[in-house]
């Protein structure tokens, strides 16, 4: 009779080779090479201190602090529950909001190098999510997209290469490279794709539950924006990116000229809605095919970061387009770039780290059967002395981080799908800023406007003055609308203002007042807003009193 231990031996067995035959299946589609996750890593890090060191640090005083454009009052007014959950709330001090971005940024280098990867993302995440409710006049869709990426990062092993973790952990293992290069070319055979596995002994992909909801994810982002766009008349017709170059506001570096010719941007209107028709095969295809289509996106999210002011956005979606690069890829870059393959070049098939985030080590192995020590002789191995109770406690708390991220990913499908208006929210919900969340950039129609704004200066002798210039105050469409914002984050800023109400002004009209180097009685904020369309203007300037207030 077979004892017991014996027989959950053999079924933890089978439920092991079971799961691993579904992961081999999976892998050339959700799983993702270790050189692409630690390329992820570290253009998150310096997406990370980009955002905080040349967005934030130079806003701090502005967008941060009691004596900015929105002091906490006024955050609490709007938005009452970012004020409660945010850590850096508690203090209205500039100082205060310095040591935080510095901690964050101290996080950021730690994620970029690989050192104590995890906590270092936990950090990043915590702090950046308490830095964005702070002030959530300063985003866009990037920034929440950032912040879903750092989460989800929490899933991954974004270690296993290019880090000082994959090198301690590379000194760990006792497993042969002859027993990985024979795995790495049984999954390069079953892939049946040269540009996956170009020399046969490449690095095996490392597939997971976290793998699988971070690269569907990105698709479900371009399928939603897809859909938008096919719900409107302005995209389907070419003139949607035409007119988005008409937004002044948006345009820079080499915006302006591109917003000349008319005929292509149409063509890149079509092409844009091709690209992202065929976002599925992100995950559906393999080699060529996929490289193909990922590096196609990363050269759009290029085209944008070089004609519009779009923030962090581009470099976000090139990050985690790099997941999507197959092993082949990989290759290449470290065939060319030799100095790459150092001595973490084999951590990633270090068993004691697996890619679910748990370990293959101990009482639990990993693999559905408890950890066993040696032979005993009898041909049955001496099971380890620790109770079992702990490999179950492991397994249940993995269980449960698996349920939660897959919760959490159709939590995010559903809220693009109401987004798009494929799910009808509650009537409760229906009245949200839904559409700023949802990530359909300029769906499902752009902008019809471009704006920006006038401070009117009154000064004692009764003339009236622009504050920023001294110049005779004119509502007049400027030379170039993006000059009128000094940097990104006033961009965004004013853009996400122009609905606000009265008394969010109030603030932005005292810094004005407390900062201007002229005898100013008072100032009066104007939103200017002249329609567009695919060929330019197509009415006069409207200005809009948002309030007054006196020196």
């Amino acid at each position: 009779m077979t004892p017991p231990r014996q027989r959950l031996s053999k079924a933890g067995s089978r439920y092991a080779g079971v799961r691993e035959s579904l992961r081999d299946r999976a892998a050339p589609f959700l799983g993702v090479d270790p050189r692409a996750l630690g390329a992820f890593r570290i253009a998150v890090a310096l997406v990370l201190l980009w955002d905080l060191l040349v967005y934030r640090l130079p806003g701090v005083s502005a967008f941060y602090t009691d004596d900015g454009v929105l002091p906490r009052s006024t955050l609490a007014e709007a938005y009452p529950l970012l004020e409660t959950v945010s850590i850096h709330a508690l203090s209205g001090s500039a100082r205060v909001q310095t040591g935080l971005l510095a901690i964050a940024a101290c996080a950021a280098v730690c994620l970029l190098v690989g050192y104590r990867t995890r906590a270092a993302t936990g950090v990043s995440l915590v702090l950046l999510a308490s830095l964005y409710a702070r002030n959530p006049y300063v985003l866009n869709g990037g920034n929440t997209i950032l912040v879903v990426l750092l989460l989800l990062s929490l899933s991954l092993p974004l270690d296993a290469r290019w880090s000082l973790g994959a090198g301690r952990r590379g000194g760990d293992t006792d497993r042969g490279d002859a027993e990985r290069e024979a795995d790495d070319t049984d999954r390069s055979d079953a892939e049946g794709s040269e540009a996956d596995e170009p020399d046969g002994g490449a690095d095996p992909r490392l597939c997971s539950v976290g793998t699988a909801v971070t690269l569907l994810t990105l698709v479900s982002i371009y399928t939603a924006n897809a859909v938008s766009k096919y719900r409107s008349d302005t995209w389907m017709s070419g003139g949607a990116v035409p007119q988005i170059f008409q937004l002044e506001e948006f345009v820079v570096r080499l915006g302006p000229f591109v917003s000349e010719h008319t005929v292509v941007l149409e063509a890149i209107n079509w092409l844009w809605i091709a690209l992202l028709s065929a976002s599925v095969l992100l995950v559906v295809a393999t080699g060529r095919l996929r490289a193909a289509g990922a590096l196609a996106f990363v050269s759009a999210h290029l085209g944008m970061a070089a004609t519009m002011r779009l923030g962090v956005f581009p470099f976000v979606m090139i990050a985690v387009l790099l997941l999507f690069l197959p092993p082949g890829v990989w290759t290449l870059v470290e065939a060319a770039t030799p100095t790459l393959r150092g001595p973490s070049h084999r951590a990633e098939a270090d068993p004691t780290y697996r890619s679910d985030g748990g370990s293959a080590t101990g009482p639990d192995r990993g693999d559905g059967e408890l950890a066993t020590g040696p032979d005993r002789g009898d041909g049955e191995l001496a099971t380890e002395s620790a109770s079992p109770t702990p490999s179950r406690a492991r397994r249940g708390v993995r269980a449960g981080a698996t349920l939660l991220l897959v919760g959490f990913f159709l939590a995010l499908v559903w809220w693009q799908a109401a987004g798009v208006g494929l799910v009808d929210l509650p009537a409760s919900e229906s009245g949200g800023e839904l559409s700023e969340v949802s990530w359909s950039f300029f769906a499902p129609n752009p902008p019809d406007a471009s704006g920006w704004y006038v401070l009117r200066g009154t000064l004692e002798s009764g003339d009236a003055i622009d504050v920023r210039d001294g110049r005779a105050a004119t509502y007049d469409r400027p030379p170039d609308a993006a000059e009128t914002y000094p940097t990104t984050l006033w961009h965004q800023f004013g853009f996400r203002m122009k609905n606000a109400g009265e008394s969010q002004y109030r603030p932005l009209a005292a810094y004005v007042c407390e900062r201007s180097d002229r005898s100013v009685a008072s100032v009066t904020v104007f939103h200017v807003e002249q329609p567009v369309g695919p060929n330019g203007p197509v009415g006069e300037p409207e200005a809009e009193e948002r309030t007054r207030v006196a020196c």
